[in-house]
């Protein structure tokens, strides 16, 4: 009998069967596919390899001449490049399953099937397990729909990965994260990308200033965004794809691509037992805060609830139903989830967006990335960072970084907002100098005061 029986070995999955037996538990994982879950294996891991590349590829072309580096670019090895992305991916892989040896979780390579509450069976195996505890972390899959699940060959986000070459003109439906994250890739290999979005603008979750940052990057990339659009058809040719879209006018555009990628999310991956087991469904698994669902013994963690489908917060939601099932009480609190995107410039934000908030409660500044001396040095001039905080108070409630390293930028807005900071105690924290967190201090003296250096 174990203590508890973690299905999935995502991100969610592994951290909470670590932390259980952190907490002198006895734990099995089970996974059906590969350990580190759509994270390692499909998403987080490999994408951002990928993404190094083409930015280091991208500085060398843009900037090397005019920091009077001698550069001869010839170009890039494609096969290279993807080998790179499975070394990131095997190894991080590797790290996982020592760390389940190291902790002593038993890794149960299988489908887990859920017979009943407390019991599961590995399908290929036949093996039954009991356990006190069920942790469902089934992660999540990618969203396909009419009519692109109706003509052969449109990518998801896990095509990439397996693709041989570089197509020559790509377009992208859904301009998110996936979405932006990969025209950024693929635009830095010259490819022609095109996005198709249907909200009002691409990163439809952030800011309308957030896009139009990106936009003006993407322009200079050669790649073309139609907002506010929809398809409406798709067919294959001979030389690729031919789609049909309208935008809110209702004027048609038609378009060629040789390849397409159909890239509007991802959708919690709820199986057959577990809908019969009776866990309340809603969009997700339906949990309270602190991962219990509805079922006694039956927790979920991850992209399976269908919410913040972000590793980091899979994570720790792991690790709130650890100390749950250990008996030490946790409760999730999301005031604070950090969002990241891997474009050039990068983009983050934590806490409230201005689109969210009243006007009249709060204070609002954005201080711009081209009147900081190290984004001078770096030949960078895209960008800002932009506080939001309590009118009354001025404890921060957002921040919103567009800037090189803005995804480690954003840890100081994360602390703010987490701990109900004010604009002043941060703006008093002397920041190092030149640094591209000066930016975030001219914000937030903008909030307290008058920035210096505007």
């Amino acid at each position: 009998m174990y203590d508890a029986a973690v299905i999935g070995g995502g991100p969610g999955g592994y951290v909470c069967a670590i932390k259980l037996a952190h907490y002198g538990k006895k734990v099995a994982l089970i996974e059906k596919d590969q350990l580190g879950g759509t994270c390692t294996n499909w998403g987080c891991i490999p994408t951002k390899a990928l993404l190094t590349a083409t930015h280091l590829l991208s500085e060398a072309k843009e900037k090397a001449d005019k920091l009077g580096v001698k550069l001869i670019v010839e170009g890039y090895d494609f096969q290279k490049i993807m080998a790179h992305a499975q070394k990131s991916v095997m190894m991080s892989r590797k790290g996982i399953e020592y760390l389940l040896k190291k902790n002593d979780v038993e890794f149960l390579k299988g489908t887990a099937e859920i017979l009943e509450k407390g019991k599961i069976q590995i399908k290929e195996t036949g093996q039954i397990i009991e356990a006190r505890n069920i942790v469902l972390a089934h992660g999540s899959v990618p969203v396909i729909f009419p009519p692109f699940n109706e003509v052969e060959g449109i990518w998801t986000s896990n095509d990439i990965f397996t693709m041989q070459s570089v197509p020559k003109s790509l377009l992208i439906i859904g301009g998110g994260v996936i979405g932006v994250e990969f025209a950024t890739f693929f635009s830095a290999l010259d490819t022609k990308v095109t996005i198709i979005e249907l909200a009002d603008h691409i990163l439809p979750s952030e800011d309308a200033d957030v896009a139009e940052e990106l936009k003006k990057s993407f322009v200079r990339k050669g790649v073309t965004i139609y907002e506010k659009s929809k398809v409406t058809s798709i067919k294959k040719t001979e030389e690729g794809y031919t789609v049909v879209f309208v935008n809110e006018k209702g004027t048609e555009t038609t378009l060629s691509a040789e390849k397409v990628l159909l890239a509007v999310g991802r959708k919690p991956n709820i199986t057959d037992d577990v809908r019969a087991l009776g866990v309340e469904i809603d969009r997700g698994v339906k949990t309270d805060t602190r991962m219990r669902t509805n079922i006694e013994g039956v927790y979920a963690i991850g992209d399976i609830r269908g919410q913040i489908m972000l590793a980091h917060v899979a994570a720790y939601e792991g690790v709130v139903a650890a100390k749950n099932i250990a008996g030490i009480e946790a409760h999730m609190d999301y005031s604070a989830v950090p969002s990241i995107v891997f474009t050039n410039p990068e983009v983050a934000a934590v806490g409230l967006r201005e689109k969210d908030t009243n006007q009249e409660e709060v204070k609002v500044f954005k201080f711009p990335l081209s009147a900081n001396g190290r984004a001078r040095t770096m030949l960078e001039n895209l960008g800002f960072v932009k506080v939001i905080a309590d009118r009354a108070s001025d404890v921060v409630l957002g921040v919103t970084i567009v800037s090189p390293h803005a995804t480690e930028l954003i840890m100081e807005g994360v602390i703010a907002v987490r701990n109900k900071l004010t604009a002043h105690q941060l703006e008093e924290s002397i920041h190092p100098h030149p640094t591209l967190s000066e930016t975030t201090l001219g914000a937030l003296e903008g909030i307290v005061d008058k920035p210096i250096h505007l």
